[in-house]
């Protein structure tokens, strides 16, 4: 079977592609390839899924087949995807040989696997897709008492979802603080303070060592040795990015696939897009460079070859019981200095280098309302 275009993935960076060279007019065949049930549906959502007390299919926008028809693809669902031959422009999924004019591979990124030992590794959850929702939800939801292992920024939404639900939570973090290369100590105190008043307990500087069975519970030794139990173990631990298929292809690759400014990737006619994709050293994880991207490539693909331009970009943290935003840099590593602005319901950040250029920016609680001024700035 041949196709113009041939996508591999079905999530928010193969939609949106295909969202963009619809809207375009570009009526080239599309072929869609994936692994799982191929619905369209809001990843973010799956943070407060929980609380909200919503299952899979409330979760899904628009269902595989509407999709298709809608967007006139041809979709190949539960199809894994074993070899691509880059100089014969083919590929082979499920034992049928696909042939395409260009290829865009949109894999995205699984969830890292620390180092873990004991019996119950087994049982480890990760919450990064719609399947896996589908697959772990009614595990969680019978269970009282919940561990995360991870406090970064989904870690972080996670906790505070499962304990709106009712859930006992432990959040566990190998670093020092609370999303570490993000934010400043004084907000990661002030949003660690959030965490513990929802009775959420926080332990951060360890990492876990080994999970077992217990009997109905699981038992999570610490390197310190320290231990607890928990019914429903997530790991919330960073993202890698999906190589494979481009490693075997023979593609550049390193945190990602290695793309240039039209998102080609070493080989020509393919392309890669989304938590897949290495853009100037950088995979970016979030909606805003994906969707931007994605209409880079949407008038690439239609002849029309389109640099992506990414800009600043903001990043908002869903923990309502204390909002934060921030853009630019704000890594310690990066900041020479920061400048505060506190009161009784919120804090201004401000990153600055050692020429007293601002750099970033970090607004929590009432302060969220300086973001798109210090954006501007910015």
């Amino acid at each position: 079977m041949y196709s113009d275009i041939l996508v591999i993935g079905s999530g928010f960076a193969a939609y949106q592609l295909i969202k963009s060279l619809r809207r375009m007019g570009n009526t080239a065949s599309i072929s869609v390839l994936c692994a799982d049930d191929g619905h369209d549906y809001n990843k973010p959502d799956l943070s407060h899924a929980f609380s909200k007390q919503q299952d899979a299919e409330a979760l899904i926008t628009l269902t595989a087949k509407a999709f298709a028809e809608e967007h006139q693809i041809d979709l190949f669902t539960n199809h894994q995807v074993t070899a691509i031959d880059a100089h014969a422009k083919t590929l082979e999924a499920n034992g049928q040989r696909f042939r395409y004019g260009n290829l865009v591979l949109a894999t995205g990124a699984s969830t890292f696997m620390p180092q873990i030992s004991g019996d119950g590794t087994d049982e480890l959850i990760t919450l990064n897709s719609l399947a896996e929702y589908l697959q772990y939800s009614n595990r969680i939801a019978a269970a009282s008492k919940v561990t995360l292992v991870g406090g970064g920024l989904i870690g972080v939404e996670l906790a505070l979802d499962m304990a709106k639900a009712g859930k006992v939570v432990t959040l566990i973090e190998p670093s020092a603080r609370l999303m570490q290369n993000l934010l400043p100590d004084y907000i990661e105190m002030k949003l660690r303070q959030t965490l513990q008043q929802h009775g959420i307990t926080v332990i951060c500087g360890q990492f876990v060592s080994a999970v077992d069975h217990k009997g109905a519970e699981q038992q999570i030794v610490l390197n310190n040795g320290q231990q607890l139990t928990s019914h429903a173990t997530v790991l919330a631990t960073g993202l890698r990015a999906n190589m494979s298929l481009a490693q075997q292809a023979g593609l550049t690759t390193n945190k990602g696939i290695v793309v240039d400014r039209f998102m080609r990737s070493s080989a020509k006619h393919i392309y890669a897009i989304g938590d897949c994709a290495e853009f100037n050293g950088e995979v970016r994880a979030y909606l805003q460079p994906i969707v931007i991207s994605a209409m880079a490539l949407a008038k690439t693909l239609s002849n029309q070859p389109t640099e992506v331009n990414l800009p600043q970009m903001m990043v908002k943290v869903k923990t309502p019981e204390y909002p934060i935003q921030l853009a630019g840099k704000t890594n310690d590593a990066d900041v020479h200095h920061w400048h505060y602005q506190v009161d009784k319901d919120g804090i201004k950040a401000k990153a600055f280098d050692n020429n007293d250029a601002l750099i970033g920016f970090v607004v929590s609680g009432s302060q969220v309302t300086q973001a798109f001024p210090l954006f501007r700035e910015l």
